[in-house]
Order: structure tokens, then C-alpha cells, then sequence
């Protein structure tokens, strides 16, 4: 069986992230998409509670076949690591594929312990313009099993959780811009007010 997984603190979920997904289904032949939602983000700090976020994704990819979530990172004290979701991907479902886009591929080599994520599983290259081929293979280069990193093409989302948050507080719609059980979501929870 192939599982991929799909990592990210979603605060909020976009339409981005969920055109990421199908794509990744699609072109990596998954059976199964596991979207882990990070609990304690150590690198950025996040101030929408684990919680609420995990409900924004599951209003999210609800529905969409193979996709389904998980609380490991939620669950787990402390913050979340990707060598340890690997380490836990790999005992529970053997063989599993980590999706991220370009730019996140770009930054891979501060992550902590590239190499040992690279052991525990596969990682998935979703390419999109605006982040140039040199740059990703210059990344490629520096890895001691680059055959373990694949990549496949996305079409570009131009949307993002940032930008979400401060059409939010500013007033401004967000229809189209994320599924509208997210919108609604944001809508009675009131978040991302000023």
C-alpha cells in the first residue's frame, strides 16, 4: 500500500492545500493520504490552538477519497519534528511518502535531521513556478540519498494562510480562497479577527 502524508500547521487550510492533496493521490498513485496537523510548530510560533485548527482540516478535506487525518502531532507533548512523524510513519505503515512543495524542499537542509527523515521515508516534491529547478537540484546535491526524494507537478494555487488571515481581520471576503466549510468555520469560531 502507498500512504503519503501531508504535514502543516493549516492555520487555516486553503484551497491550496487541498489541490496539493488530490495532486499528490493523482500522481504519486496514493492509497491512502494521511494529513497530519502539527501541534507545536517549533520554528514559527502559531496562535490559533491545535484544536481549532485540526477542526479547519477536517472541515477541509472532508470528503475527498483517500484523504484522511491524523493526531499524532497533536497527541504527542512537545514540538513537532518531521524525523519524528517519519520515524512513527514508517513503524505503523512501512514504505510512506512526506508531500511538501518546492519552497518548503528549498529550506530542507535546516530541517532537523534531513538525513534521518530521508531514511525513515520517501519525500515528494510538489514543483510549482516561481521556485527554480537550480535551486531544488542545488538542494538535491547536498543530500546523501537524493534518489529518495522524487518530485511531481502542481498547478500554482496562488493563495496562502497569511494572506487568508489578514483578509480576515481586515474585513475583506475569503470566498474561493478556502473550502466553504473552512469559511464557515471561520466564520462561527470567529478567528483571525483584529
Amino acid at each position: 500500500m502507498t500512504v503519503g502524508l501531508l504535514g502543516g500547521t493549516f492555520d487555516p487550510p486553503h484551497v491550496g492545500h487541498v489541490a496539493l492533496a488530490e495532486r499528490a493521490v493523482e500522481a504519486l498513485g496514493l492509497e491512502r493520504l494521511i494529513v497530519v496537523v502539527v501541534g507545536e510548530a517549533p520554528h514559527k510560533p502559531v496562535e490559533t490552538p491545535a484544536e481549532t485548527r485540526y477542526r479547519l482540516v477536517e472541515a477541509a478535506f472532508s470528503g475527498i477519497p483517500g484523504v484522511e487525518l491524523s493526531r499524532f502531532e497533536l497527541d504527542r507533548p512537545g514540538p513537532s519534528y518531521t524525523v519524528d512523524t517519519a520515524r512513527w510513519a514508517e513503524e505503523r505503515f512501512g514504505d510512506a511518502v512526506f508531500v511538501v512543495g518546492a519552497d518548503e524542499f528549498a529550506d530542507f537542509p535546516r530541517w532537523r535531521e534531513p538525513e534521518a527523515i530521508l531514511e525513515h521515508m520517501r519525500l515528494a516534491v510538489a514543483t510549482r513556478p516561481g521556485i527554480g529547478r537550480e535551486r531544488l537540484d542545488a538542494v538535491r546535491a547536498t543530500l546523501a540519498h537524493p534518489e529518495r526524494v522524487t518530485d511531481f507537478e502542481l498547478d500554482p494555487v496562488p493563495v496562502s494562510s497569511r494572506e487568508i488571515r489578514a483578509r480576515v481581520a481586515r474585513g475583506e471576503p475569503i470566498d474561493g480562497l478556502v473550502p466553504p466549510a473552512v469559511e464557515r468555520l471561520i466564520a462561527a469560531e470567529r478567528l483571525y479577527r483584529a
